[in-house]
This record gives structure tokens, sequence and C-alpha cells, in this order.
């Protein structure tokens, strides 16, 4: 491995200059550890990773650049902080994460190397990601363009598919956890922090008491904000429409002041479809998206969109593209971002047809608890609309005049009351 000399980054040893710096690389043994006010920096920690500087702080803990003296890569470790590693159950989370990533691919999704403890707390060791987060993208440029949507999707889907089929459910997807990895051809995804995930397989342990929600509100779908034992991958795929409706739109489909406004905007109501909730977006948005996000938010996990990948090839059909999700993982951005340019004039005017059908779970209740309970409910049956009798509301046939005589004898009535009761 190599080491900046001036900001102390590490690179692989192919590696010629810092492109942070700009300064010549020299061997990571020749270069000093910097200075620090963190006392881990400098120090081997279970006695094999040498911490070489702080990458990030969070809430669960603190991650660094390290050497692995062993292997000699980088990585990053993330140290939970000692309030966290107080907590059982924020360890085990800890440990899961590090357990669960032994079962997945790893092309799209973190690898997570090694779980130690070290004195007081303990220790994730992971592989290092050269990129940013695409909520910090998102923060910068409001909205991105539909061809790095459908390929992250796409690519999203390529790590979560197996998964699922793995019976793991993430149950914390947002752009916090999508991590980009810049390359030439566009953004390489890797998904992050599976310490949340819902292992469905007989036997599994479980973490969490039945009714517990995790997750983050914007992006949680109806069951899993309730809390529900049932939740399966389909809130995964919830998840996953919500980011891209955010990431092209700039605006999140399910708003609200806080935590409880918001899950009760995703129990009782329905997004502004996307084609005309584009006024931030880089490119126009055809109305042929709007029935895949209507179907990705159906309230009833069993009418939702099934899988992430058929969501991807939805999204990119919805654009006109040609091919499935797997094709457009690896597609170069500017391919797929060309292609759905030249499409939009066509997709804009109507496009080729899309079927849709209406979500039964989606009307209004009176109340938040009329909605928990009425978002899994069974939908009525239609009824024919001439058997249909409104109380209170005059039925056809009936004419004016008698609707005149009615509103009179109304208000004298009313008048004598008061009347009488002034007496």
């Amino acid at each position: 491995m190599k080491a900046c000399p001036a900001c102390g980054r590490l690179y692989p040893d192919e590696a010629g200059f810092c492109p942070a710096d700009g300064q010549g690389l020299r061997s990571a043994t020749q270069v000093p550890i910097q200075a620090s006010d963190d006392e881990r920096v400098g120090t081997l920690v279970a006695m094999r990773y040498q911490v070489r500087r702080v990458v990030a702080d969070g809430g669960m803990g603190r991650v660094y650049e390290a050497l692995d003296t062993h292997e000699g890569r980088r990585v990053a470790v993330k140290m939970l902080h000692s309030d966290v590693a107080a907590d059982q159950v924020s360890v085990e989370r800890f440990k899961r994460e590090f357990e669960v990533s032994r079962s997945l691919p790893h092309d799209h999704i973190i690898d997570v190397l090694d779980f130690q403890r070290d004195g007081s707390t303990y220790a994730l060791v992971m592989e290092f990601l050269e990129g940013e987060e695409l909520r910090n993208v998102l923060l910068r440029e409001k909205s991105v363009t539909p061809g790095r949507v459908v390929r992250m999707v796409s690519q999203i889907a390529v790590g979560l598919d197996p998964a699922h089929q793995a019976k793991f459910v993430h149950r914390d997807l947002k752009p916090d956890n999508i991590f980009l990895c810049g390359t030439r051809e566009g953004d390489t995804v890797k998904i992050l922090d599976f310490g949340s995930a819902k292992d469905k397989s007989a036997g599994a342990k479980k973490l969490t008491m039945l009714g517990t929600t995790i997750g983050s509100p914007y992006y949680m779908a109806p069951e899993q904000a309730q809390g529900l034992d049932s939740l399966d991958h389909r809130a995964d795929v919830w998840a996953v429409a919500a980011i891209a409706y955010e990431a092209l739109t700039s605006t999140v489909p399910f708003g609200g002041n806080n935590g409880p406004t918001i899950l009760l905007s995703i129990m009782t109501k329905e997004p502004t479809p996307p084609s005309q909730a584009s006024a931030k977006a880089v490119m126009p948005i055809p109305p042929t998206l709007d029935p895949v996000v209507e179907h990705a938010f159906y309230k009833n996990p069993q009418g939702r969109i099934a899988s992430v990948g058929e969501l991807a090839n939805r999204i990119g059909a919805a654009y006109g593209l040609q091919g499935d999700f797997r094709q457009w993982a690896q597609t170069p951005q500017h391919v797929l971002d060309e292609t759905i340019k030249a499409n939009l004039p066509t997709l804009l005017q109507g496009g080729a047809a899309v079927a849709t059908v209406g979500d039964p779970f989606a009307a209004p209740p009176a109340s938040a608890a009329a909605a928990m309970d009425k978002a899994f409910e069974a939908p009525p049956q239609p009824q024919p609309q001439d058997d249909v009798v409104v109380a209170g509301v005059p039925q056809k046939g009936v004419p004016i005049v008698a609707l005149v005589a009615v509103g009179v004898l109304a208000l004298v009535v009313g008048i004598v009351g008061v009347v009488l009761l002034m007496r």
C-alpha cells in the first residue's frame, strides 16, 4: 500500500498521485501517521488494523480509514461509541451486519470483513469505498438524470434480489444507505448497513419486539410503519421506489412535519404522480412512469410490484429502454441518458399505453387508527351505479320546484324555532 504524505490517505501500489492533494505517493510504511485529537489514530485495533485517519462520525460510531496489516489492504473500521457499546441490542445488530454479509453477494452490497471486540467497544471492518452517499448528491444537485436513476435502481436490484431470495429484508433503505462509487461509465452502487436486516428464514433469531418500528419514516411501507411481523421483501420494493421518486423529482413521495404525520401520509394518501411533480427534474418525466409508481406504492403488499428487479424493469420500460435491469446495471450512464432523451418526445405525448389497476387501499379513512385497519382489508365489491342511494341527497327526477319548497319550509321552521326560544 501507498500513502499520501499530505493527507495520509491510503492507495493501492499501482497508484502514483493523490487525487485529493496532487502529491506523489510513497510507501505507507514510510509516511508518518498525522497527529489527531482522536486517541485511536495511530493505534492498532484488534492487533491488526492500523488506524490512519478519521473518515466520518455518526450516531452509532466513528469510521476510520485503516491499514489491514495482515492482508496489506485499505479498510474502513467502524468503532461503536461507548454508550452504544453498552447496549446489548445495538451490539447484536452490529454483529449481525457481519454475519449477514457472509451470506450475500458483494457486487453491489458492501463487504463486511470482520467483527472484533476492542477494549470496551466493538469494531466492524468493511471494504473501503471511494465516493459519496446518494443523500449528499441529492443535497447538492436536488435531482439526477433518469439514466442515472435507471442504472442505480438496476444495480440495487442486482444486490437486493439475491438477498431477498435468501430471506433477508434490509428494512432501512434510504439515500444515506446508497453509496455511489464514481467511475467513467457512471456510478457503481454499494448498499450499506444491513444491521437492521430482518431474517425471514425459519428459526432465525429475532432482535426486534413485535410491534417495533425500524426504518426511516419517509421510505417506510405501510406494513413497516405498523410494525407488522408479516413484513417481507416488498417493504424494500416500496423503499427503493421512494428513493427513485425522490431522485427524479427532488421531493419525497410522502411528506410531513414529523414522524407521525409522515406515517399518516403513507397510510392514507397517494403521492403526486411523478409526471406532475417534475418541476425540478433534470429532464421532463413522462406519464408512462405514473402507473409504475402507483403500483410500487400499493398499500397492500400483496398487490405491490413483486421485486426490486421488476421495479427496475418497469422504470426502464417507462423511459422506453430495451432490455432488462441486468443489462442496464452495466450500461454506461451516458448511453442510458442519450437513449431516454431520444425517446422523450414520444413518451411525453403519451407513448405506449401502460395498463394500470387502481389501488383499492388508497381511500383516506377518517382517522389514523382506521387507516391502520383499512389498509389491509379486502377491497369492497363494486356496486352498480343505479343502486347507489345517498341518504339526504335527492335522486334524479325530483323537480326543482319541490327542492325550492323544501328549502323555504326549512327556513320557516327555523325562524319559528328561534322565536319560541326567545319568548
